[in-house]
């Protein structure tokens, strides 16, 4: 049974941090891509990041270039996503999701249930 977990969401101030972790569970980890995406209040699901199964491949949506940072543990089954220099539009549902085969489309093979991410004074 494929599981991904997904935790570290929570309030937070705008220009605050916080990590979020993925802990995946029922599949193989380690040969997987591996995004994070979200899903603000009223709006549609946006791509957040990518990593590749090795971890040295990394993509970005541009508004996030310079304050996420997205990595994995594949000795822990565990997605990573540090967020810093928070905004109030950042606010969302935070998913991971997972392919066997790149994915640039949203279409993935697994997604978990997501953390809450909200930012605001």
């Amino acid at each position: 049974q494929v599981q991904l977990v997904e935790s570290g969401g929570g309030l937070v101030q705008p220009g605050g941090s916080l990590r979020l972790s993925c802990v995946a569970s029922g599949f193989t980890f380690s040969r997987y891509w591996m995004y994070w995406v979200r899903q603000a209040p009223g709006k549609g699901l946006e791509w957040v990041s990518t990593i590749n199964s090795g971890g040295g491949v990394t993509y970005y949506k541009d508004s996030m270039k310079g304050r996420f940072t997205i990595s994995r543990d594949n000795a822990k089954n565990t997605l990573y996503l540090q967020m810093n220099s928070l905004k109030p539009e950042d606010t969302a549902l935070y998913y991971c999701a997972g392919s066997y085969a790149y994915k640039p489309n949203l279409e993935y093979d697994y997604r978990g249930q997501g953390t809450q991410v909200t930012v605001s004074s």
